[in-house]
């Protein structure tokens, strides 16, 4: 009985890691990595977290390469958006409405372990198109 339950235990997909291909519908991608959790997110349905920057504010990405505060090595929208998935602690956003930043660390420091290149890819076209 023991060896049992150790197969089952094994066989349980709740810990398998997530990994996303790209070949997914845009909106599965999203919410398989969990982004409505802290994102509002224009065009995903139920993605309306607050507790990262929202990803419809128009051309942001240009104004935070510019801020004395950024870390990245970015020169446009869609290397910054990549760098802000794979190294999101590169600039951390302010949340205006709070007038403080949004919480460094929050943002999955693991996605390039979890993406493929097309799933980067893709992703970054999408947010990047939805930023402006």
């Amino acid at each position: 009985a023991d060896d049992g339950s150790a197969e089952e235990t094994a066989s349980s997909d709740e810990e398998a890691p997530i990994f996303v291909k790209g070949a997914e519908p845009i909106d599965q991608m999203i919410n398989t990595l969990g982004c409505p959790l802290c994102h509002t997110i224009p065009g995903i349905e139920g993605a309306e977290g607050e507790l990262g920057p929202k990803l419809h504010e128009k051309s942001n990405a240009l104004k935070r390469i510019k801020d004395t505060r950024y870390k990245g090595k970015a020169t446009n929208t869609k290397e910054y958006v990549r760098e802000s998935i794979l190294n999101p602690s590169a600039f951390v956003v302010m949340n205006e409405e709070a007038n403080e930043l949004y919480p460094d660390g929050l943002m999955p420091q693991d996605f390039k372990n979890k993406l493929s290149v097309d799933a980067i890819d893709k992703l970054v076209d999408f947010i990047s198109q939805t930023e402006g």
